[in-house]
């Protein structure tokens, strides 16, 4: 499925190749982005009820908005995305109400009346299948399937423990609660979430683009015993729709029919959204089965961006425009030159003279 790019819009983008351009979320306001300064935080907000739950609040806040990321592994791991137009809008967090049955209202963020924008990503499922009669791994079916893992019955790590304030990030690690074939007896999968304070891009691959106004997912598949030769991976990615048309992306790989969308409930969505049924899903895998695959070294990664507004673009270095003006002015120097001889340079005259 290929679609044109959309600009202002809520938007995600993944590495390793093919890129995939996610333009998940709806249309921000011009007033929130571009902020020239943000004074970004990320902390844990803890749980007064029973014992510790991860929940994960990025507050970007600018001069006159602010980007609110709430990242949390209550069911299946999801974030929520909501920007103001105050730099003094807080998160709301009712824990009773939040751990309960019905978690409407649980979570907020106050004042309501300056909430300019907001959605949801939820990760519901980690899809595998087995790719060795399969050359192609778009093709379908694309291979034998296994039954996928419900990442809402994983246990997850107390997020507070990998919690790093001077990098501005923290991991979700976690494992099947039932894993009858021993898949991840000795893996897990992790989901690395970061913010930036500046402009600019880390140090570590991909080396994806970001600003302040964007935090980036890594996804990590590390030591799990795969169920097949040469297993590749998939994730199911759910975004909370905000009209009657699903968002869009650049390249979507399907998969069997068998991993239609599945019916789940992820407590923070809805304590934030209420009960909305209007969920969009996306099927994506990685790698292929040509490879090098998961099969070599049982570790996956793959990263994405998310933020408010069109994605960052690099602007030219001064050593690309310098090559530039050598590559492209050397030969019009060259013409410039030849036809300046050419008028000016000395003449030459015939032995012959006319005839009168």
């Amino acid at each position: 499925m290929r679609s044109r790019e959309e600009p202002h819009r809520g938007w995600g983008r993944c590495d390793p190749s093919p890129i995939l351009f996610l333009s998940l979320l709806s249309t921000a306001p011009l007033g929130l982005l571009g902020e020239e300064s943000r004074q970004v935080s990320l902390v844990v907000i803890p749980s007064n009820v029973g014992p510790p739950q991860n929940l994960l609040h990025i507050r970007a806040v600018g001069t006159n908005s602010t980007l609110h990321y709430v990242w949390s592994s209550l069911g299946p791991p999801a974030v929520l995305l909501v920007a103001t137009n105050t730099p003094h809008s807080i998160l709301s967090v009712n824990w009773s109400r939040l751990l309960s049955p019905e978690p409407d209202g649980g979570l907020m963020v106050l004042p309501k009346d300056n909430i300019q924008f907001s959605s949801a990503l939820v990760f519901t499922r980690l899809f595998e299948f087995d790719s060795t009669n399969s050359s192609d791994a778009a093709a379908k079916p694309p291979g034998k399937p296994y039954p996928p893992y419900a990442l809402a019955e994983f246990s997850w790590n107390n997020i507070t423990d990998s919690l790093d304030p001077a990098t501005l990030s923290a991991t979700f690690r976690g494992h099947p609660n039932h894993d009858p074939t021993g898949a991840f007896a000795n893996g897990s999968l992790a989901f690395k979430v970061q913010a930036f304070s500046r402009s600019g891009r880390p140090a570590q691959p991909p080396r994806l683009l970001h600003t302040m106004d964007t935090c980036q997912l890594e996804v990590a598949l590390i030591g799990a015993s795969p169920r097949g030769n040469r297993s590749l991976f998939g994730l199911e990615v759910a975004t909370l729709g905000q009209g009657p048309d699903c968002p869009s992306l650049r390249e979507q790989h399907s998969i069997d029919d068998e991993y239609a969308p599945a019916v789940f409930q992820s407590p923070i969505v809805r304590a934030f959204f209420g009960s909305q049924n209007n969920f969009c899903v996306f099927n994506l895998t990685f790698g292929a089965s040509t490879g090098p695959g998961y099969w070599d070294r049982h570790y996956l990664s793959w990263s994405m961006l998310l933020g408010v507004g069109t994605p960052p673009v690099d602007s030219l270095s001064p050593l690309v425009v310098g090559i530039m003006v050598v590559a492209l002015g050397a030969p019009g120097l060259m013409l410039l030159a030849g036809g300046l001889f050419l008028l000016l340079g000395p003449k030459r005259y015939s032995e012959y003279q006319p005839i009168n």
